[in-house]
């Protein structure tokens, strides 16, 4: 019989795994509560993006957060391999913003360079003729970002070799659905689901699923974004890529090119649809004309929990010792899983984190 936990962490998707195994590195006893079952997963309907130089703002706060995320699995794959066998897929070939509109977007662009350049990173802008050579398979640019250290991982092989590794360390990995918070005396005492899970600390990393806890002191303001996603065969003869342009993306995993995505507010509903697929298809063939009439191999969706602010909510529940959330990662889950748990922990454990975190404080939104 397992002791009892220090930890339950409500939630199995790739940020609750990424908490288990950092607050089993640091010696904690975890219990993992997955609610099973695939439909809507955001990480089984991620592509598995890291890349903070191209879709964070430049000077956002989330910015840093999202460098830190990405570096994560640059120190982490090689670890994660040894202990579990598995290869997360951990590509860092680099990820091209093509410049696909109107003037204002090539001048947003090399802003966005200049400003990285100056803050330390590496990053620059190619002309057409550039791009041209590089990428002779692209339709027609006005130019673009590289980002050489952006890349990607394989999504469903990260939760896996996370999980794995998390149970190595020792973490209980239950299934059961989590329906309310427990509390005594203004401390969370466990989770409440077919089973009490009791534990000193609770968090709170339940996806889009995060608001319907019941018993939670305060409003979670998180709220499902459906994402979709259409696979095509990788075009001939062109080299493993990620590219980005006319509002969409296609990047290289296997033998195929993984198209995306949509951001629709359509409730709990998982379902892919014409309208979404043709949207991602006509995106994709502008980018890369070889696409044009291409089978569609699968389509997919997934439920990203989205905040007001489009930012995480990350720290300790002010109004109820005990409870800490990880959620709200909208489409960022992947990149920041890694930088997450070792937040989560460093909170659990009374140590400082980066200063962005603070930004990220739950009573945000409902403070009272």
């Amino acid at each position: 019989m397992p002791s009892a936990p220090d930890v339950v962490i409500i939630g199995g998707g790739v940020v609750g795994a990424a908490c288990a195994r950092q607050l089993a590195l640091a010696a904690r006893r975890v219990r993992l509560v997955e609610r099973g079952g695939e439909a809507g997963e955001a990480w089984r309907a991620s592509a598995g993006l890291l890349a903070p130089q191209i879709e964070v703002p430049i000077d956002d706060l989330f910015f840093e957060l999202g460098i830190a995320g990405r570096e994560f699995y640059r120190d982490n794959a090689g670890p994660l391999r040894e202990t579990t066998g598995i290869d997360i897929g951990l590509w860092e070939g680099g990820i091209l913003q093509a410049a696909t509109g109107e003037e204002a977007e090539v001048e947003q662009l090399k802003q966005r360079v200049a400003w990285q350049r100056q803050h330390g990173h590496h990053c620059e802008w190619l002309d057409p003729d550039e791009i041209r050579r590089e990428w002779p398979w692209l339709g027609p640019t006005r130019g673009g970002l590289i980002a050489p250290r952006d890349g990607r991982v394989d999504p469903v092989r990260l939760v896996e070799a996370l999980r794995a590794d998390a149970v190595r360390l020792g973490v209980e990995l239950v299934a059961d659905t989590i329906t309310s918070l427990s509390s005594s005396k203004g401390r969370a005492t466990g989770a409440q689901g077919r089973e009490w899970h009791p534990a000193d600390h609770v968090v709170l990393a339940a996806g889009a699923w995060s608001g319907r806890i019941q018993n939670l002191p305060r409003p979670v303001s998180v709220e499902p974004v459906r994402g979709q996603l259409v696979a095509f065969a990788w075009p001939d003869n062109a080299p493993p890529s990620i590219v980005f342009g006319h509002g969409g993306y296609l990047l290289h995993r296997g033998s195929e090119g993984i198209a995306g995505s949509t951001m629709e507010h359509a409730g709990f509903s998982p379902q892919v649809t014409e309208v979404g697929v043709a949207e991602i298809r006509a995106r994709a063939e502008l980018l890369v004309p070889a696409l044009a009439g291409a089978k569609v191999l699968r389509a997919w969706a997934g439920l990203r929990p989205g905040t007001p602010d489009g930012l995480p909510i990350i720290g300790r529940e002010p109004a109820l010792e005990g409870l800490w959330y990880a959620t709200g990662h909208g489409r960022s889950g992947i990149l920041l899983a890694g930088i997450t748990g070792m937040i989560v922990e460093h909170m659990l454990s009374g140590e400082t984190t980066v200063e962005e975190v603070d930004e990220l404080r739950p009573e945000r939104f409902w403070a009272w």
